[in-house]
């Protein structure tokens, strides 16, 4: 058998953990399946002193991730640091500067620096894989990069964010709010103190950037994409999708289009019937639509240590079997510049929930400035709540009535438009709600 192939891991948190008890538990097993065996041979990590839940007594102890990195006793640098800069950035660079082959997780180090690390990989032979960087233990870096390398990709689109899914899908089947939801999160485990990255759809956005490279072959740009978050859904928006026969999903979709690659995180409404549609909780799911395969959809875990984990094992394996590919799907040098379409150019339907004052005129000007903007309306609801009852012997006041509208296929500039009129007219209270409905299969 050949020789080992030594690993030298930075950072044992939850998937450093997982991916050590990985290898010793399927050792044998890889090393039939790889041709060669593969152990840890060097660590880096914060604190030597705590205990872990495998054993890492033969491995070499660093403390600083660079000194790991350039270290000529391993061939392959697994960077589970963590960020865009610092220690994570200057191993990475460090390890491939000493032509070690590279696997990361890092989704923020690639979305910021992956088309460089690619360039400076590609330029010392070594690979830069990066499976488990976007979600989890589904095999979708793969996919994309492998199996549909015969085909041209259209539109990829997925669930990428487990802490927005895992809270939209319980304020969908409790009738809970945002706050609620996301608190419960927290407490799982599954959203951070600060959870501004994942319910803002940073995280997706990440994540996005990295498939819209692969699937279009052009360079990363995650500054490109639009992002918007779920902290403004509420129930009431929940109640009205259920009624017209959608569920609420943030999404990132990245579509071909002619005037370029069109990048998006929001919030979309997305029929019941529709797979994505069904993909509940912490699951993610990435859907792949391409000319000879069709669309592909791809479920399963997208986080956690052992799902995480897997995904690192097979960027390793396929060093161990000298399987290489470049880094985005091609070489470095073949990634076109990244040509953003306009975003308010997209076309397709909206959802739009607005706070209406009960007054003569209101509705008729409404419908005026949709009608400005050559907006047509597919369906108009308006719910009617009781007047809010005030101190005795004082007038009752009636409060804004909430009224939901459905438009035909449009573009974003001209809903915003309209919206922004509306509002400046003061017949509504508040700022509009406004999600976009994607027809997905």
């Amino acid at each position: 058998m050949n020789a080992p192939l030594r690993i030298g891991l930075a950072g044992l948190g939850t998937v450093g953990s997982a991916l050590a008890g990985l290898i010793q538990r399927h050792g044998n097993e890889l090393a039939i399946r790889t041709g060669r065996p593969i152990a840890i041979s060097g660590i880096a990590a914060r604190d030597r002193a705590k205990t872990r839940p495998v054993d890492l007594s033969a491995a070499r102890w660093f403390d600083d991730p660079v000194a790991l990195a350039r270290d000529p006793g391993n061939d392959v640098f697994v960077e589970l640091i963590g960020g865009a800069e610092g220690p994570a950035n200057e191993s990475v660079r460090a390890a491939i500067d000493a032509g070690k082959h590279v696997v990361t997780a890092n989704k923020a180090l690639l979305s910021r620096h992956g088309v460089a690390l690619a360039r400076a990989a590609e330029g010392k032979g070594v690979s830069l894989n990066f499976e488990a960087a976007v979600a989890g233990g589904i095999p979708v870096i793969k996919t994309l990069r492998e199996a549909l390398a015969g085909n041209t990709i259209n539109r990829v689109y997925g669930i990428l964010n487990g802490t927005c899914n895992y809270i939209l899908t319980r304020m969908q089947e409790e009738d809970l709010s945002f706050a609620e939801c996301l608190a419960a999160a927290q407490k799982l485990g599954y959203a951070e103190a600060d959870p501004t990255f994942d319910v803002e759809g940073f995280d997706a956005a990440h994540k996005l950037s990295l498939l819209t490279a692969i699937a279009f072959g052009t360079e990363v740009d995650a500054d490109a994409i639009y992002v918007e978050g779920i902290s403004r859904i509420t129930p009431a928006d929940f109640e009205a999708a259920d009624e017209l026969g959608y569920r609420i999903k943030l999404l990132g979709v990245a579509s071909r289009t002619e005037s370029g690659i069109e990048q998006r995180v929001h919030p979309t409404m997305v029929p019941k019937s529709s797979a994505i549609a069904r993909i509940d909780g912490v699951t993610n799911a990435v859907a792949v639509d391409a000319d000879f395969a069709g669309q592909l959809v791809l479920s399963g875990a997208g986080a956690g240590g052992a799902a995480t984990a897997s995904s690192v094992m097979s960027d390793i394996a396929d060093i161990a079997r000298g399987d290489r590919v470049g880094t985005f799907g091609r070489p470095a040098s073949h990634l076109e510049p990244y040509r953003q379409a306009e975003i308010r150019a997209h076309e397709g339907g909206y959802y739009i929930r607005l706070a209406v004052y009960d007054r003569p005129g209101a509705f008729a000007a409404i419908a005026r400035r949709m009608a400005d903007k050559a907006i047509s309306l597919e369906s108009i609801v308006q719910r009617r709540r009781a007047p809010r009852a005030n101190a005795p012997g004082h007038p009752v006041m009636a409060e804004p009535q909430p009224v939901i509208m459905i438009t035909y296929e449009t573009t974003e500039t001209a809903i915003r438009e309209a919206l922004e009129a509306i509002k400046a007219d003061g017949h509504v209270a508040g700022d509009p709600q406004m999600i976009r409905i994607e027809q997905f299969g």
